[in-house]
C-alpha cells in the first residue's frame, strides 16, 4: 500500500469500526429512553421507572474507567490493533445478549440485574474503542492533517447514532404491545451482523509506524500506566475535565428524547428523526471542522463549539417544552449537528497530541472515559435535580451550560499542539513548526 493510502485506510477503518460499535452502544440509549422503564421497571411509578431506565444507561459509563485502565495497558503494551479487534467482539456479544433478556414480568428482579451486568460489559468494551481508533489514525496521519484524519473516528460515531436511531424508527411506530414484547429486541439482535462485519474490517488493519518503531527499538513501556501517571498526570486530569463536553451528547440523545416523549407527550417518530437529521449534519460538518482546526488550531474551534452548545441547549430544550416541531428540528440540527460537531472534530487529535506514543492510548482512554463516565450520568443527574415536570428544561439547560464552561476552562489551559511534529507530541521540549 502507498504511503498516502495508509492514512486513508486507517481513517476508513476507524470510521467504519466506530460506526458499527457505536450503533450497538446507542441503541441501548434509545431503548432506555423509550421502553426499558416499562419492561424492566414496571412496578415503579412512571417518573421513577424513567429515572431507573436512564440510570442503567449511565451504568455503562461506570465500567469505562476500569476498561480504560485494562485496554489502555493492552494497547500501549501490545499494539493498537489488538484493542480494536477485542472491543468490537465484546460489544457485539454483550449487545446481542441484551436482546435475549427476559423481562421483569417473566423473572422479576433478575431481569434488571442482568441488564445492568450486560451494560457494564458494553461500557468496558467501548472504553478502548475511541482511544484505540484515534491513536491508530493519528499515528498514520500526515503532518498538518491530524485533526482531519482523526475526525473520522467521531464522524463514524455519529454515523453509528444515525443507524441506531434509524433502526428504531420503524420499531417505534409498532403498536405498544408488539413494541414491548419483541420489537425492541430486533436492533439488539442485529449486533451479531455488526460484530461480524467489524471484525473482518479491523483484522485487515496494519499496526501504526510509531508503535512499530517502539517495538523495533525495544522502547515499549512494560507498565504504560506507571509512565502515564508519573509523567503525564496533569494532561490526564485535563482530559478528564475537558471530556465532560460529552454531556451535551447524552443530554441530547437520551434526556431530551425521554423528556419530549414521556413528559411533554410528543410523538416518538418525529423526535427520533431529529436525532437522525442532526447526526447526518454532523457527519458532514465534522471533517470540515477538522480541516479548520488544522489551519487555525485546536483550541479556538473546541472552545467555540463548547460555548455555542452552552447557549443553544437552552433554546433546544425550550422548543421541546412548547412542542414546536419546526423549532425542535432547526435548533436540534444546528446545536448538535453543527455546533457540537466542532468539539467532536477536535478532541480526537487534541487529546492524543498531549501524550507520547508510549502512553497515548492509555492517556486518551483513561482521561476520556472518566470524563465520559461523568457525562453518562448527566441525564440521570439532570433529571434528578431539575425534576421530570414540563418546566424542568430550564434546570437541565443550566446544568449543561455549567458542564460546557468546565470544558472551556480545561481546554483554555492546555498547550496548542496543531503545529507540533508527530514524533515530538507529548514532549515538554516540543517545538511547533512555524507557518
Amino acid at each position: 500500500m502507498t504511503v498516502q493510502g495508509k492514512p486513508r485506510k486507517a481513517a476508513a477503518a476507524a470510521w467504519i469500526g466506530s460506526a458499527l460499535e457505536y450503533y450497538d452502544f446507542f441503541i441501548y440509549g434509545t431503548a432506555a429512553a423509550l421502553v426499558f422503564s416499562k419492561i424492566f421497571f414496571p412496578s415503579s411509578s412512571p417518573a421513577t421507572g424513567t429515572l431507573l431506565a436512564l440510570a442503567t444507561f449511565g451504568v455503562g459509563y461506570l465500567a469505562r474507567p476500569v476498561g480504560a485502565l485494562v485496554l489502555g495497558h493492552v494497547g500501549d503494551r501490545f499494539g493498537r490493533k489488538k484493542v480494536l479487534v477485542t472491543t468490537l467482539v465484546m460489544m457485539g456479544v454483550s449487545t446481542f445478549l441484551v436482546g435475549c433478556l427476559p423481562t421483569y414480568d417473566e423473572v422479576g428482579v433478575l431481569a434488571p440485574i442482568l441488564l445492568v451486568l450486560l451494560r457494564l460489559l458494553q461500557g468496558f468494551s467501548v472504553s478502548g474503542e475511541q482511544a484505540g481508533a484515534n491513536s491508530m489514525t493519528l499515528e498514520h496521519a500526515p503532518e498538518g492533517r491530524r485533526a482531519f484524519y482523526t475526525s473520522f473516528t467521531l464522524n463514524g460515531t455519529q454515523a453509528g447514532q444515525i443507524i441506531a436511531t434509524a433502526i428504531f424508527l420503524p420499531i417505534a411506530v409498532l403498536p405498544e404491545e408488539q413494541l414491548l414484547s419483541w420489537g425492541w429486541r430486533v436492533p439488539f439482535w442485529l449486533s451479531i451482523v455488526v460484530a461480524a462485519v467489524g471484525l473482518i474490517i479491523r483484522r485487515t488493519l496494519e499496526e501504526t509506524p510509531a508503535f512499530e518503531q517502539e517495538v523495533a527499538s525495544n522502547t515499549v513501556a512494560k507498565l504504560p500506566l506507571a509512565v502515564l501517571f508519573r509523567e503525564h498526570w496533569k494532561d490526564v486530569l485535563r482530559v478528564v475535565v475537558a471530556a465532560v463536553i460529552a454531556s451535551v451528547s447524552t443530554i441530547f440523545t437520551v434526556h431530551a428524547l425521554s423528556y419530549a416523549v414521556n413528559t411533554v407527550g410528543l410523538e416518538r417518530g418525529p423526535m427520533l428523526w431529529v436525532g437522525v437529521l442532526a447526526n447526518v449534519a454532523a457527519v458532514i460538518t465534522i471533517p470540515m471542522w477538522g480541516v479548520l482546526s488544522d489551519r487555525i488550531g485546536r483550541k479556538p474551534v473546541f472552545i467555540g463549539g463548547s460555548l455555542g452548545c452552552a447557549v443553544l441547549m437552552f433554546a433546544y430544550l425550550w422548543s421541546i417544552s412548547v412542542g414546536g416541531y419546526v423549532l425542535i428540528f432547526v435548533l436540534g440540527i444546528v446545536m448538535f449537528g453543527v455546533v457540537h460537531s466542532a468539539t467532536s472534530a477536535v478532541w480526537p487529535s487534541f487529546y492524543g497530541e498531549m501524550f507520547t506514543t508510549k502512553v497515548r492510548l492509555s492517556g486518551m482512554a483513561v482521561g476520556t472515559q472518566i470524563g465520559f463516565a461523568i457525562a453518562g450520568f448527566a441525564p440521570t443527574v439532570a433529571t434528578a435535580l431539575a425534576g421530570t415536570g414540563r418546566e424542568s428544561w430550564l434546570g437541565v439547560s443550566i446544568i449543561t451550560a455549567v458542564l460546557c464552561l468546565v470544558n472551556v476552562a480545561a481546554v483554555a489551559t492546555a498547550r496548542e499542539t496543531y503545529r507540533v511534529p508527530t514524533e515530538q507530541l507529548g514532549l515538554r521540549r516540543a517545538e511547533p513548526v512555524k507557518a
